[in-house]
């Protein structure tokens, strides 16, 4: 058996990924990025799939609340989905968020899709085995209420 296999969630996270093609081939690229969430949303519950969508984690920091992130999906509460609809290529940028909601959260497995190009463009991700640091670079991933 290959590590892809034996990795967390993996029949999940399978499906999961047929389904954001399914919704990619019907609709194609260049719409908004909502309009993917929300046909995902719809197929994720044609197949019976257990999900939160725009799901709010509070992130405190010393017993201060920093502020929300916002999860586009979070399935089974156990992976995370972020979708894109960009025209380029998912970047490093687009990883090390998820990879810092993973470091947020403690779910084991991210899931981030680009809708927004030709061919659906996919990633699994899985959190750091190294965390330090990672409360530094989530303020730019916060919703914060205007005070």
């Amino acid at each position: 058996m290959s590590l892809v296999t034996n990795a967390p969630y993996h029949d999940l996270c399978y499906k999961i990924i047929g389904a954001a093609m399914d919704v990619h081939n019907e609709l194609g690229p260049g719409h908004k990025e909502s309009f993917y969430q929300r046909a995902l949303s719809r197929r994720l519950q044609e197949l019976g799939i257990a999900f939160v969508e725009e799901q709010p984690v509070v992130i405190s920091f010393q017993g201060i609340e920093l502020g929300l992130l916002y999860l586009d999906h979070l399935v089974e509460d156990a992976i995370i989905i972020e979708e894109k609809a960009f025209p380029h290529m998912l970047t490093d940028e687009e990883i090390a968020q998820v990879i810092t909601y993973l470091a947020a959260t403690g779910k084991p497995v991210g899931l981030l899709f680009n809708f927004g190009r030709k061919r659906l463009e996919y990633k699994r991700i899985f959190p750091p085995k190294k965390l330090a640091g990672w409360e530094k670079r989530i303020q730019r991933y916060l919703w914060k209420p205007k005070q």
